[in-house]
């Protein structure tokens, strides 16, 4: 089959950011979407918001942003229509917060969302639908050719270990502590067409394997492939989907500029002649169970030798070595947040240190709820 890539200007930006609907009596999650989206739609075309959007479940609003040319300008589109969606919530008894999972609320509780798109998935997965109750963020580069998205998606599998310990934010699941990093990506690799993407020779062979994708049913369209990353044909860009949802802004856009420099300095040595390297499909896959389960405390894969390196040391390493990449795309603030985060502790760190000084996973909430509004983050003792 064929499938047009509509390429986009080169290392254009674009961000989706899963937002949890929480009950601030019960700290639960609460259903809600329909109707806070439904007044957020008024004086739009058709009724609906154009960066404010339904997910799977009632207790989920998506926010995302136009077509940005640098993270400053996306972070300034998120937080505009955050600040729409947070009017409405503190005047009904609702607040936001974004982290990969909740962490008590349990999933059985949870109303599907009632467009059609969902309902069919539900039937269709079952079980496996019905838990995801997980939310992430989704950061695309516009590239300019069908060939260098693939490219360039096959070489970011090298880097998910970095995206996803610095992203990861869901320790506790239905109550528990799970000793995971980020349980989500456990939660949603269970689909089967997601997780980890398949290494493809170029576009197409993309065309190829969706088509076949689609003629065995294992698929009804493109969009129910839900890698980690993936090329998105419709917007041009590559997505990265690999990260849990993040409670604040300042992380978002740290998250944001590490992709978008990743993206563009592969773009570059492609243009050099220069093809980026890609691991081996072992590495890939014990690199993100490293992070998944050990989050920035991982000790990563950087040979077919099997010699390992702590992950701080090379997420560090990458950082500087972008420098260049984001001096040109005007993220370098941005870009050397990803240094504070590390030192703050990423979201699972911060809300295990919470409980290890008594708090209970209501007062998580709390403090997920409060970094979101304040974009401060919230440490034990404080």
């Amino acid at each position: 089959m064929g499938i047009e890539f509509n390429a986009s200007p080169r290392s254009s930006l674009g961000i989706e950011m899963e937002l949890e609907l929480v009950d601030v009596s019960t700290r639960e999650l609460c259903s809600g979407a329909s109707g806070l989206l439904e007044i957020l739609g008024k004086g739009h075309t058709g009724g609906e918001h154009p960066q404010a959007k339904h997910e799977l479940f009632e207790s989920t609003v998506e926010i995302i942003t136009g077509v940005c040319t640098t993270v400053a300008e996306a972070r300034a589109d998120l937080a505009a229509t955050l600040d729409e969606l947070q009017a409405l919530t503190d005047v009904r008894g609702m607040a936001l917060m974004c982290s990969g999972t909740h962490p008590f609320t349990h999933w059985d509780t949870q109303d599907v969302s009632p467009n059609p798109r969902y309902h069919r998935l539900v039937e269709e997965m079952q079980w496996l639908a019905r838990r995801l109750q997980i939310f992430g963020i989704h950061v695309h580069v516009g590239v300019r050719s069908a060939e260098k998205a693939i490219s360039i998606a096959n070489a970011l599998t090298a880097y998910l270990p970095h995206l996803l310990a610095l992203s990861a934010s869901s320790p506790y699941w239905m109550g528990r502590d799970t000793g995971l990093a980020s349980c989500r990506s456990k939660v949603f690799e269970a689909l089967p067409m997601a997780g980890l993407p398949h290494q493809l020779d170029g576009w197409p062979e993309f065309e190829q394997f969706m088509g076949t994708l689609q003629r065995s049913k294992a698929i009804t369209s493109i969009r129910e492939v839900w890698w980690d990353i993936r090329p998105h044909p419709d917007f041009g860009t590559v997505e990265m989907r690999v990260c849990d949802g993040l409670p604040r802004l300042t992380e978002v856009a740290g998250v944001a500029a590490l992709t978008q420099c990743l993206v563009e300095r592969m773009d570059q040595a492609l243009d050099r002649g220069q093809p980026p390297v890609v691991p081996k499909a072992w590495i890939i896959r014990e690199n993100k169970w490293k992070a998944t389960r050990y989050g920035m405390d991982a000790d990563i894969i950087i040979d077919e030798e099997g010699n390992l390196r702590p992950l701080r040391d090379d997420l560090a390493e990458l950082v500087e070595t972008l420098a260049p990449v984001a001096s040109e795309l005007g993220c370098s603030e941005e870009l050397a947040q990803v240094h504070a985060m590390v030192a703050d502790g990423p979201s699972y760190a911060r809300q295990r240190a919470l409980v290890a000084a008594g708090h209970d996973l209501p007062a998580v909430v709390d403090a997920l709820i409060e970094e979101l509004r304040s974009d401060r983050p919230v440490r034990a003792g404080r």
